[in-house]
């Protein structure tokens, strides 16, 4: 049942990054590596702004997902309810962020000059458009805790036509480059929210929870639990994000090449990461829901089989991307010096292939089980003191190649795996203690 849930996800997941990747590859393709750096850089951070957004938002899909588990149709409808309340407030905040900061966060990012200008631009306008970020990510997690991973899969294939047709029109047709590729953005996520909402009223009598005006309350009781479960989560995806930005800033004093060739890596990076990225998705909500039917034998083997399936898919693409990563680079930039950067990048990435299925499966499990606060403390040692000091320490070296610095990645999951084990045998221990003590006391007079 686990892989069933997954590969919807995962299909949503395929389609989300080509419409992510869509940007870039039509850039790269009629435009100049200037507007390619700039939809690298830029698009890094709203990747990492929708990851802050899909992590909050795992307290509104491990709320759902057990409510409904438990058979409370009417509390499920609160927790939607006042997360809908919740991240209105945050979308109205982020959209003063990202529209008023844009030079600053360039100018934090160390944006090369000659694509300064292109990096604004793409903040600014997919800033104009945040509201549309953080609905589409609430909408996917509720869907996510009601068991439902096919809708997203629609609304994600759609907001790709339009993405496609808008790039192609923008870009290619009016030459825009990084400013048109944000509007096509923008653009993609506004339909697909639409779509969602439509498909929602459309299906409201059989949905598994209550929903109407009424639920739209800031409940304090659930908006608080709601933070207590997503904010751990968003804040391990806010600082691990930084970390990559951090990563791409020391990247971007290498010049505008290193600095497109990084922005296609990490495109490239989002397609062969897909597979352990569903299991992490599909598993918060399946093991949220058994934890919730008490059942957690069954959460376990979601975890193994989990796993197992997804290093097999990890050995593939890690196979295709050290060897063949500059086959991958060249769909998204016909120049020969970006190619070679990103193929430099790739090859660290590979390595890494190996190592996600288990840390993802891993976070997934511990986000259904509401071991947040575990998932953001073994992510933030992973960024900051294992991935950041280790690409720092290999760009002061001399002759430093972009294959060195990406080597900090593949470094800090080892670290953050680890972690997860010993958490996991610890848990173990520490229910084996409590079934004992539990049995001692029943068989005492």
């Amino acid at each position: 049942k686990l892989c069933w849930f997954m590969l919807p996800i995962l299909g949503a997941l395929v389609l989300q990054a080509a419409y992510g990747a869509v940007d870039l590859l039509v850039v790269g393709q009629f435009a100049q590596t200037a507007d390619v750096s700039g939809v690298a850089t830029g698009s890094m951070l709203l990747q990492t702004v929708t990851m802050v957004v899909t992590g909050l938002s795992m307290g509104i899909t491990i709320l759902v997902g057990e409510r409904i588990g438990r058979g409370e149709p009417e509390d499920a409808g609160r927790a939607i309810g006042g997360g809908i309340c919740l991240f209105a407030c945050f979308a109205v905040l982020l959209t003063a962020v990202l529209v008023g900061g844009a030079e600053v966060l360039a100018r934090l990012m160390h944006a090369p000059e000659h694509a300064f200008h292109q990096t604004v631009l793409y903040i600014r306008i997919c800033g104009v458009g945040s509201l549309f970020i953080v609905a589409y990510n609430v909408l996917g997690s509720i869907f996510r805790g009601i068991g439902d991973s096919r809708t997203p899969l629609l609304t994600v294939a759609i907001a790709c036509v339009i993405i496609i047709v808008g790039d192609l029109l923008l870009v290619a047709g009016f030459h825009m480059g990084a400013a048109g590729a944000a509007l096509a953005t923008v653009a993609a996520q506004t339909v697909s929210v639409l779509v969602s909402l439509f498909l929602i009223r459309l299906r409201r009598r059989s949905l598994p929870f209550a929903f109407s005006r009424r639920h739209l309350r800031f409940h304090r009781d659930i908006i608080g639990a709601e933070l207590r479960l997503g904010t751990p989560v968003a804040l391990q995806e806010l600082l691990v994000g930084t970390s990559f930005l951090l990563i791409q800033a020391i990247v971007n004093s290498f010049g505008v090449a290193a600095s497109a060739g990084v922005g296609v890596a990490e495109k490239v990076c989002v397609f062969i990461m897909l597979v352990p990225s569903a299991y992490m998705q599909s598993m918060s909500s399946f093991v949220a829901q058994n934890m919730g039917a008490g059942n957690p034998i069954r959460a376990k083997k979601a975890l193994k089989y989990g796993i197992l399936t997804s290093v097999a898919a990890g050995l593939v693409m890690a196979l295709l991307t050290f060897f063949h990563g500059d086959l991958l680079s060249a769909i998204f930039s016909p120049d020969p010096e970006v190619v070679a950067a990103s193929h430099s990048y790739l090859k660290a990435y590979a390595i890494d292939c190996m190592l996600t299925p288990f840390l993802f499966c891993f976070t997934g499990y511990y986000n259904g089980c509401e071991k947040t606060l575990f998932v953001m403390i073994q992510g933030i040692i992973g960024a900051f003191f294992v991935r950041i000091p280790v690409a720092y320490l290999m760009s002061r070296m001399a002759g430093a190649t972009l294959f060195q610095i990406g080597l900090s990645t593949p470094a800090s999951s080892v670290v953050q795996i680890l972690l997860c084990l010993f958490m996991f045998l610890f848990l173990e221990r520490r229910s084996a203690g409590q079934s004992h003590a539990s049995l001692k006391g029943s068989a005492d007079p």
